[in-house]
């Protein structure tokens, strides 16, 4: 049972100041937001040390992929080991696995140490212990928060990490040249600047495990003797077939999965050309355009977390996607900064807002005992299509990239009419409406 401070409380007022006053969920939002604030403290720090050691764009690229790759595939892993023992449980061992590896490498970065072939070894077991982390870090607020009071915890959720998101990197950069600057005497000034980066994530680390440590998470029902004779391969597989089985949830996870592969490349590959070879302000260009989509990401998230009502889900994300699609076939016509801002503003808010959304529906409505395989699922179509939609992005736009937001963008009201036609949209408020209930309404 989740503690009784958390669930006598009452439904009136703001979810997400409603959601503050509950212990265990203040912890998990302290620690996480740290972790993450350290996250980029360390991305920033190994960037640059990679750089200044090789001089070399394609070292840098193969220590992202040695981390990005495992952290998607391990996801699936992930999602099962979750169910079998707790998110809690996972979310402890992954930090505390995480802080040992990030100490190491403070040490060898501090004592000069450090070589190449190690960032790559290092790399690859940051990405799989990540792998571990992150369907666990998705399962466990429903573990710890009331059904009602999820889309407001998982507002403050999203909304601090993409607030973090935007300021991390810029004061891991700060706290590099400040630790560079009171070193310069030194001759490895730069080097031992990233020493001290490593370090500050690594007490971040400490903090992430002290306040797990303090939480009181509820577990699962799960029968015992299942939970010990079923593998994970064949939990894997129990969550893929329970996913696919259930057409209010194929359809979720299709959506989704769709969204994010149109979006992703056009977003990430499509600006950045659009903006260096249309737009005169150039790279100032790229960065307003890619600020305005943070800005409005994150206030589309805080308006979800001030909604209470959770009615015509469905509806509306039809509509978003709509969105969606218009707003990539405007991307094409812009020939101002400030224009192509505007629309980034206007995708960003609906993203934002729909991520809330989607992702409060799915934990509501998803058995306590699959809850982590379906959120690795969730995971993986974020995480694991973006190189393919990269790619695909890449290879469009050397060619037209008109045709890309275009295409991007008639391809997305494609899969707004799919979803209009799908029983998703009568059903899913019908269940909002009955949040005691699991994904059944087939």
């Amino acid at each position: 049972m989740i503690e009784e401070q958390n669930t006598t409380g009452s439904r009136a007022g703001n979810p997400m100041r409603r959601v503050l006053r509950q212990r265990d969920f203040r912890l998990l939002w302290i620690g996480q937001s740290t972790s993450l604030l350290g996250d980029h403290f360390h991305f920033i720090a190994i960037s640059w040390l990679v750089l200044q050691l090789t001089g070399d764009p394609l070292a840098l690229g193969t220590v992202l992929a040695l981390g990005g790759i495992p952290r998607a595939l391990f996801t699936l892993i992930g999602g099962a080991i979750t169910d079998r023992f707790s998110p809690r449980a996972v979310m402890l061992l992954s930090d505390s696995a995480r802080l040992a590896l990030t100490l190491l490498m403070a040490m060898l970065v501090l004592a000069d140490a450090m070589q190449v072939w190690m960032f790559y070894i290092f790399a690859l077991s940051f990405g799989v212990v990540s792998g571990f982390f992150l369907p666990a870090s998705m399962a466990i607020l429903p573990r710890i928060t009331p059904a009602e009071d999820l889309q407001g915890g998982n507002a403050l959720v999203q909304g601090t990490s993409r607030l973090v998101s935007s300021l991390g990197p810029v004061l891991a950069g700060g706290a590099i040249a400040w630790a560079a600057r009171i070193t310069a005497g030194s001759e490895n000034a730069e080097q031992l600047g990233v020493g001290m980066a490593l370090l500050l994530d690594a007490v971040t680390f400490v903090i992430s495990v002290v306040t797990l440590w303090l939480i009181r998470a509820r577990h699962a029902p799960q029968v015992a003797h299942e939970a010990g004779a079923q593998s994970v391969w064949a939990a894997m597989r129990e969550g893929l077939r329970y996913a696919w089985e259930h057409p209010l949830l194929r359809t979720l996870l299709l959506l989704i999965a769709a969204v994010n592969v149109l979006l992703t490349g056009a977003l990430l590959v499509g600006i950045p050309v659009l903006a260096d070879a249309r737009l005169p302000e150039g790279a100032v260009a790229f960065g307003l355009i890619t600020g305005a989509f943070a800005g409005g990401s994150l206030l589309g998230i805080i308006l979800a977390g001030m909604v209470r009502s959770t009615r015509a889900t469905g509806l509306l994300a039809v509509l978003l996607v709509v969105i969606f699609g218009v707003g990539m076939m405007a991307l094409s016509l812009i020939t101002t900064a400030w224009a192509g801002a505007a629309i980034m503003a206007l995708l960003g808010l609906a993203d934002g807002f729909l991520s809330v959304r989607l992702v409060t529906y799915l934990q509501r409505r998803t058995p306590p005992e699959l809850l982590g395989r379906i959120m690795s699922l969730i995971l993986f179509a974020n995480i694991g299509l973006a190189p393919l939609s990269q790619a695909v992005a890449g290879a469009l736009s050397r060619y037209t990239i008109d045709g890309l937001f275009i295409g991007a963008g008639v391809a997305l009201l494609c899969v707004a009419g799919w979803l209009a036609t799908q029983p998703f949209v009568r059903i899913v408020d019908q269940e909002l409406s009955e949040p005691s209930d699991p994904v059944a309404a087939q």
